[in-house]
């Protein structure tokens, strides 16, 4: 896959994700078997723009070269976003927290973070 497809489905993933959490955060994460009060919903709606911002930013680097600085520091970023968040995920699954959904968090920050990597060491 070409680094301008990937980085425009990681953008449109962190956009719809990040709408999500702005304008819906206790919908969301009930979805995932997670009840928020006032405080969560605080901190989703921040998780939310985050996750604009991560969008836009992988929007606009979705055409550079992926060998120049500028592209390989959203790469690198993206790739530390996705790993560290993956066992983040794994973490909420082995303590118990949510529901099945939360298998979905895994596996969507392990291909990204697969995808990430493939063009981070990527020769």
């Amino acid at each position: 896959m070409k680094s301008s497809v990937f980085l425009a489905i990681a953008a449109v993933v962190a956009f719809l994700f990040g709408l999500a959490f702005i304008l819906a955060p206790i919908q969301t994460m009930t979805m995932y078997g997670v009840n928020l009060d006032a405080s969560g919903q605080y901190i989703a709606r921040y998780l939310g723009s985050a996750f604009i911002g991560i969008a836009c930013i992988t929007w606009l680097a979705r055409n550079a070269d992926p060998k120049e600085k500028a592209a390989r520091a959203v790469i690198t970023g993206g790739f530390v976003l996705c790993l560290t968040s993956f066992v983040v995920a794994l973490f909420d699954v082995f303590l118990g927290i949510g529901n099945s959904m939360v298998w979905s968090t895994v596996l969507i920050y392990l291909l990204l973070a697969f995808g990430f990597g493939n063009f981070q060491f990527k020769k």
